[in-house]
């Protein structure tokens, strides 16, 4: 597949320092290489507030149509979110597409989607994110002949059937009520089989999926690309002690993603909000880790599951050419590709979370092999002796504190 000729537009309003903006544009770049397209140029203009018609100045548009002609440039995308008439102006005046971050990562979403209900969601964020821009793009969306951006439902004549595009966005949330409620009814028999749940977090391209993948010996997709998960994957985690989890790989977090996109995918990240524990994988050689740690924490506090335990897991140090402070306690500093490190790391969780349960002291008939299985693997035992003359396990371990054998 040839790859697109795109030109990058940004804003930089005053209250934005030169850092950020250069994180942020450093981010779209490489969105757009995941999106399969090639980066020729990225125009910065500063200004108080972006043209409320086309953007940016007239003056830095007429340098943006030269390199256009001169480059061959096939798609123009903006840092921001464009507005309908910003965006109709900027094709008309540019005679080139025009697409803004939020479709950009829109895109991947498409192209990243595996299952039912992921395809079903990013059609979802992308029908909602299009409604209000209808009479934007109309004219331009009827002759989309394909590329960056025009992947799901930008393809169809979008302008010509408002009713229909609403009449398909209540069909979508109908059938993705059925595919959470089937959601719903797997993580509540988890919960009645006394089963613990840890969640992978993390800004997109931490290693999450490195770090799923190793410790459970999986073949979740694991790419140096932004957003290569993107469907929720669950798999058993077995720890030193005998103890067993559910561990789930989420879909990666970023900053400034599209509205639509966070309201469509809330019932991914549902996982999230059923976990008992959580891994906040952060990418330590990132220069911008620091954002990114309070991007997810933000998120996290949104989806109210800023009161579960959490490691904060400082990723790629075998990468890492400089010494750094966590900023979030508890933290481990490791490698997910080092079998040494995910040792240490399962050892510290048991730590955590005996710290978080109760102690619990059981006496247990050695003709009872059942009990003794389900503790070894529901709880984090510290200590078993057996009673020869009465035949008895002694049991002593850690707990969830609304775990049944401290109700019987």
């Amino acid at each position: 597949m040839t790859k697109e000729n795109v030109l990058i537009i940004a804003i930089q309003k005053h209250f934005v320092a030169d850092e950020q903006i250069h994180y942020s544009l450093k981010e779209l770049v490489s969105l757009t290489n995941t999106a399969k397209g090639n980066v020729k140029h990225t125009i910065l203009q500063k200004r108080e507030h972006p043209h409320p018609a086309l953007y940016m100045g007239k003056g830095k548009l007429e340098e943006i149509q030269e390199l256009i002609e001169n480059d061959n440039i096939d798609l123009v995308i903006a840092n921001d979110e464009l507005t309908a008439t910003q965006m109709r102006n900027l094709q008309k005046y540019l005679e080139v597409r025009v697409i803004d971050r939020s479709q950009l990562i829109l895109d991947i979403f498409a192209q990243r989607a595996y299952t039912k209900e992921g395809k079903l969601q990013v059609e979802l964020a992308q029908y909602q994110y299009m409604l209000p821009r209808l009479h934007g793009q109309g004219q331009h969306l009827s002759r989309l002949g394909g590329g960056i951006g025009t992947r799901g439902p930008g393809e169809t004549k979008l302008e010509s059937d408002r009713r229909h595009i609403n009449r398909r966005i209540n069909e979508i949330k109908r059938q993705l009520e059925t595919v959470v409620n089937q959601r719903d009814q797997y993580r509540k028999r988890r919960k009645r089989n006394k089963v613990t749940q840890i969640a992978i977090v993390g800004y997109t391209n931490a290693g999450k999926s490195t770090l799923f993948n190793r410790l459970t010996q999986s073949d979740s997709l694991e790419e140096d690309q932004l957003f290569a998960t993107l469907d929720p994957m669950s798999r058993q985690l077995k720890f030193p002690s005998g103890f067993q989890a559910i561990i789930t790989d989420t879909v990666g977090f970023m900053q400034d993603l599209p509205t639509a996109l966070i309201a469509a995918f809330r019932s991914t990240l549902e996982e999230v909000k059923e976990a008992d524990f959580i891994y906040h994988v952060v990418d330590s050689t990132h220069p911008d880790k620091e954002q990114h740690q309070q991007t997810v924490l933000r998120l996290l506090s949104d989806l109210e599951v800023d009161h579960l335990p959490i490691l904060t897991i400082y990723n790629k140090n075998d990468k890492l050419r400089e010494n750094f402070i966590p900023f979030s306690q508890p933290s481990l500093k490791m490698s997910a590709l080092n079998q040494l490190d995910r040792l240490r790391l399962l050892k510290e969780t048991e730590k955590l979370l005996i710290n978080h349960w109760d102690f619990y002291k059981k006496i247990v008939q050695a003709s009872d092999g059942k009990l003794l299985q389900s503790l070894l693997q529901q709880t984090i035992i510290h200590e078993e002796t057996f009673d020869s003359e009465k035949e008895v396990y002694i049991v002593q371990g850690y707990a969830p504190n609304e775990h049944s054998l401290f109700y019987d």
